[in-house]
């Protein structure tokens, strides 16, 4: 089950809470002020594709800046030691990078209002409505996640009841998506951005004063877990034991490119943001600029994994005791006086109710415009569909409060995300890739190369490693090598039915094939000057240099 251990009940007061009231006070006031803007159906999914760069880009790292994803990677950093910090310079930056310098011309040019309806226009309505259900399946696996594993930090930092926590933190979310659509929730990430940064950022400071600053905490964790602890690389030749249980190549392919690939690519609760924007040069530019403080997350979230393990090397050793979940909160419990404490209980409440909006919000644009509209009730009017995309909101969270039972037998929450990521992330994008690049790849092609992939991660995970039939060091590697047998069986599947069945067209792949073009596709007006920071390639290729760099001190 998730959970956090007894004993870290916060020493929280009234100053406390009235931060977090406060809080809470602006998400609704964002709310009611976003309603405004929303007339039709394209307002309430995708913000009438108005806003600028910079907000787009802050709330697309801010979307995937959740609670699983503070608690998740804080417990790798416990966990696994530096080699979490893969997650996000190969696992993150150059995926990123991809998708605003290659994959956005498409999603925004062709139109699209999500990513399975790309798959409608370049496959046809099989692969359109596999996806689409593969998608809503996944989104309220996700926001369930986020709001049960909310509920259980609460009752256990805060002593509220995981009935209220859910209520209260559903609640919020409902409304203010409800209310605002997708314009609300994006500038609500923007404002959690912040408000999860000041809530990290004390707590590492403080953290590693505590410590004895950097050289202090290397110091204890080279003495109490080696030296290839607090490095990228080492011991992952193969046939090398380590941590993490993967070695470069299943690192390097499962996790930096099929895994990476797969999740920030086809994911559209971040792909969501980026259609949002107001014209595809700010479409292109949404997840660069989101990759520059991604490179940095680890220094407020890895770090302070690493830091708890110190603090308390009991981490994860009992069963009963002390969890790798529960880094974060014992350095809230043991480091932040009143006020700052506040701010960090905010901070976390902000990122569990970024991480569940986000998936709500693409949730709901997928199943009213990809399922209802598209197969159940057609040629409505657009008030309706409006409508329906509150109802389904509703629906949505309230279907969400029960999905994260199923992580019952995952201590690390992160490792029951990334199972999901391999199961349905990494086909969709087999899929998209070669059907992007092979003209010659058939409408068949994407339907059963889809579902095999989705199939063939599932029975590796739940048959060969839960079995025993093949033996992985750890459930992350085993994660990585199911997102390696997901992409190799869903490419040869695609490959052999294109080989025997008839391509579409070569006038139904305009715009939708790298090399072809559509009048959707030419590049709007230029929203000022010429200036480097508007350059999207010179954005791409500066994220992926830093991020390089970043890797230099881990590395020896």
């Amino acid at each position: 089950m998730i959970t956090l251990a007894e004993g870290l009940r916060l020493p929280t007061n009234g100053l406390d809470y009235t931060i977090l009231a406060l809080y809470f006070v602006v998400v609704l006031g964002i709310g009611f002020a976003a309603k405004r803007s929303v007339k039709t159906s394209l307002d309430f999914f995708l913000s009438g594709r108005s806003l600028p760069a910079w907000v787009t880009g802050l709330a697309f790292v801010a979307a995937n800046l959740g609670a699983t994803e503070i608690l998740g990677m804080a417990a790798n950093g416990a966990q696994y030691g530096a080699y979490t910090v893969h997650w996000y310079w190969i696992g993150a930056i150059p995926a990123m990078v991809f998708l605003g310098l290659v994959m956005m011309p498409f999603y925004y040019g062709s139109k699209v209002r999500s990513v399975p309806e790309f798959l409608l226009h370049r496959f046809g309505p099989s692969s359109h409505l596999l996806s689409s259900v593969i998608f809503a399946v996944s989104s309220v696996l996700i926001a369930g996640v986020n709001l049960y594993a909310m509920a259980i930090v609460l009752q256990a930092l805060l002593g509220w009841p995981q009935w209220v926590a859910i209520v209260i933190a559903g609640f919020f979310v409902l409304a203010y998506i409800t209310i605002g659509g997708l314009s609300s929730a994006i500038y609500n990430e923007v404002l959690q951005f912040f408000v999860i940064l000041a809530a990290l950022i004390p707590l590492t400071v403080v953290g590693l004063k505590r410590v004895g600053g950097w050289d202090g905490l290397t110091d204890s964790l080279n003495s109490s877990h080696g030296d290839a602890f607090l490095t990228a690389w080492k011991g992952t030749g193969i046939g090398e034991g380590n941590p993490l249980g993967a070695n470069w190549l299943t690192i390097v392919l499962g996790l930096g490119f099929v895994m990476s690939f797969g999740y920030w690519t086809t994911n559209f609760a971040e792909v969501q943001r980026a259609l949002s924007a107001k014209n595809l040069s700010a479409a292109k530019r949404t997840p660069l600029i989101a990759a520059f403080p991604k490179i940095f997350i680890p220094l407020v979230v890895v770090v302070p994994g690493l830091i708890a393990l110190v603090m308390e090397p009991t981490l994860g050793k009992s069963k009963d005791g002390l969890q790798y979940n529960d880094a974060i909160p014992v350095l809230m419990r043991d480091l932040l006086p009143n006020g700052v404490l506040g701010i960090a209980v905010t901070g976390l409440l902000a990122a569990f109710m970024a991480g569940m909006a986000a998936n709500v919000s693409s949730f709901n644009t997928v199943f009213t415009n990809d399922i209802w509209a598209a197969y159940l009730k057609k040629g409505r009017e657009d008030a309706y569909y409006l409508k329906t995309g509150r109802v389904v909101t509703a629906v949505g969270v309230l279907t969400g409060m029960g999905t994260a039972f199923i992580a019952a037998s995952f201590s690390n929450i992160m490792n029951y995300l990334q199972t999901l990521f391999s199961f349905f992330n990494v086909p969709l994008f087999v899929v998209f890739i070669i059907g992007m690049f092979w003209k010659r790849t058939s409408a068949a092609a994407g339907f059963w190369g889809l579902l095999s992939g989705t199939v063939a991660a599932m029975v590796n995970y739940f048959w060969l490693y839960k079995q025993g039939i093949i033996a992985i060091p750890s459930d992350q590697g085993a994660n990585f090598v199911s997102s390696i047998v997901a992409f190799v069986v869903g490419a040869l599947v695609m490959f052999v039915v294109t080989m025997v069945t008839k391509p579409k067209s070569a006038a139904s792949l305009a715009g939708l094939v790298y090399g072809t073009r559509s009048p959707g596709m030419e590049e709007l007006p230029a929203e000022g000057d010429d200036a480097w920071y508007r350059k999207p390639a010179l954005l791409g290729w500066g994220a992926i240099i830093l991020a390089a760099i970043c890797y230099i001190p881990f590395s020896f």
